[in-house]
């Protein structure tokens, strides 16, 4: 397939900068994916969408305050994004500028409390870094570390906790899970109480995952590789609701992503961690999960031809043309969709 065929036209001013007061206050818009038909909620309907017996699958990673800023010993500013932990204090980074952070560069951040060097250029231009500190690095980072916002989000955060899921807890991704950005804790309380199933796999969003997609041809995309986690509880949940006839739901592509690459031919999954690299588009044959609860996506990135693959490329278009129309609120900071 193309990369073209999963273009559509998306103004400027429909990328939300900002999140909304109120978390659950966001519209959702419904996708029949075995009819296309759509229809117009607001995402605290969600609960009267969902069944008693359903399982509701979430990613409880949590953000790192992974943007630091800096200087280097001549100096001059330096911006340093930690991408990868790579255990013993050495972190592959996203630097900038790039050109100024050689191999033996020093560097320093909240006024010495933190210092670094530069030890080689890894695969990519990114740059890995050994950091020297006192006490519990992450500790270090929440006091000087700010929150690693998507590219296209250009307005600054008032409340970080607001690119945190109300249910994260493991502290890992560079970006946040979030199609989960819209739950409020009363949402799944009222969720839970009538009856839906609540688990959770972590899979620690990398910044691959606003890499575009280069090639013309799709398959000829070289996909990044994420860290992710189902444990056992959740491996049981779910292979209990798929048993009773009930409906796996994912919240977020994330999710998706996890069960799809674990799941066993029969859709069950075992409880186990690993690295994935999978990549879903038209084609793909879903094992595990039965409806998604997502976000609006790029043209033509990956996450658009995964629900593609879920739903029909020509029903997902045709919903993204309807979002459109409709001036639904995009990516991150935007509205959702629940296809089912």
């Amino acid at each position: 397939m193309k990369k073209s065929d999963f273009y559509f036209e998306l103004p400027p001013e429909l990328i939300a900068q900002t999140p909304l007061e109120k978390r659950d206050s966001s519209r959702l818009l419904c996708l029949d994916r075995a009819t296309g038909e759509l229809s117009h909620r607001v995402f605290s309907d969600i609960a009267g969408l969902l069944e008693p017996g359903d399982c509701l699958v979430m990613n409880d990673s949590r953000v790192l305050p992974a943007r630091l800023l800096g200087t280097r010993e001549s100096g001059g500013a330096i911006e340093v994004l930690l991408l990868r932990d790579l255990g013993g204090g050495e972190w592959e980074c996203l630097t900038r500028p790039g050109r100024k952070t050689r191999p033996g560069t020093r560097l320093s951040f909240g006024g010495g409390e933190l210092s670094a060097e530069v030890l080689s250029v890894a695969d990519g231009g990114n740059r890995i870094i050994k950091f020297h500190y006192d006490g519990i690095f992450l500790e270090v980072l929440e006091r000087l570390g700010k929150m690693p916002l998507p590219p296209y989000i250009k307005e600054e955060l008032q409340d970080s906790e607001r690119y945190q899921t109300v249910y994260s807890r493991e502290l890992g991704s560079a970006a946040a899970p979030t199609a989960g950005l819209h739950f409020t804790r009363e949402l799944l309380d009222k969720i839970a109480q009538k009856g839906v199933k609540e688990c959770f796999i972590t899979l620690h969003v990398g910044l691959g995952t606003f890499r575009p997609v280069k090639e013309d041809e799709i398959e000829d995309h070289d996909m990044h590789s994420e860290f992710c986690i189902i444990p056992e509880e959740t491996a049981r949940v779910i292979n209990e609701t798929r048993a009773s006839g009930h409906r796996v739901v994912c919240v977020g592509t994330t999710s998706c992503r996890t069960l799809e690459s674990f799941a066993n031919a029969d859709g069950s999954v075992d409880a186990q961690s690993g690295w994935t690299d999978i990549f879903i588009y038209p084609g793909y044959k879903f094992k595990c999960m039965d409806a998604l609860i997502t976000n609006f996506h790029l043209p033509e990135s990956t996450l658009v031809m995964l629900v593609s693959a879920f739903a029909g490329r020509e029903h997902i278009l045709n919903a993204y043309a309807e979002a459109v129309k409709m001036r639904y609120r995009f990516f991150s900071f935007g509205d959702a969709m629940f296809i089912s």
